[in-house]
């Protein structure tokens, strides 16, 4: 069940995800959502049950003190909201965690459950990955969507990739089949330095997302 009374009233609201893990080298893609999250002063409105989509032992709680208490932190997936100022303020929906480890189709219809009670008019999934890049150049950005007309609206690249995929695809097809607009942009990473944090690709993901969102 679905409850967001403590959500105000949305204004052209977009919902933006990144998830950690095998969509996410060099942390590029959730640094990028946390930093828009940390800036904008992102108040978490919803968190995903960690029961239902996360193997413990694959990703493991931590333990910390807090005034001499022992709390524990679980792995899940937040959703927070932050409102973008200026002369058409908008409003953000950031979904922020790891990529889950089971009942990947439950989870998307979770997130979209709450775009659909949030009136989210597009969903972005950032990605990274590792590619042969060098560190020298610009860090490559490729957006893509499966929607035909999103792709030729937004200058997009329609979707043709066949393969494993992760969560970031997954959401990317869910949205699809439910309606919901959704674009995915994609930072390459070089292999040879995939260790994070890379705050170049990071800084491109963000750029690319100012131009696709106005």
């Amino acid at each position: 069940m679905i409850e967001l009374e403590g959500v105000p009233e949305l204004i052209d609201p977009v919902m933006v995800a990144a998830f950690e893990g095998w969509n996410d080298a060099g942390d590029a893609a959730s640094t990028a959502v946390g930093h828009l999250d940390r800036e904008w002063k992102g108040e978490v409105f919803a968190a995903l049950d960690a029961e239902d989509y996360y193997d413990f032992q694959v990703n493991r709680p931590t333990v910390f003190m807090d005034g001499g208490v022992r709390k524990i932190t679980w792995p899940t997936t937040r959703l927070s909201v932050v409102r973008v100022g200026g002369e058409k303020p908008r409003d953000l929906v950031l979904v922020r965690g790891i990529e889950p480890s089971m009942r990947w189709r439950s989870f998307c219809n979770e997130i979209l459950g709450f775009a659909h009670e949030l009136g989210v008019e597009l969903v972005v999934v950032l990605g990274a990955l590792l590619g042969d890049t060098p560190h020298t150049r610009p860090v490559p950005i490729s957006g893509t969507t499966s929607d035909p007309d999103l792709a030729r609206r937004m200058d997009l690249e329609e979707t043709k990739y066949e393969g494993p995929t992760g969560i970031v695809g997954i959401l990317q097809e869910a949205c699809t089949h439910a309606g919901v607009p959704a674009v995915s942009l994609w930072a390459a990473v070089p292999h040879y330095v995939s260790q994070p944090p890379n705050p170049k690709a990071t800084l491109a993901l963000l750029n690319r997302l100012e131009d696709l969102i106005d």
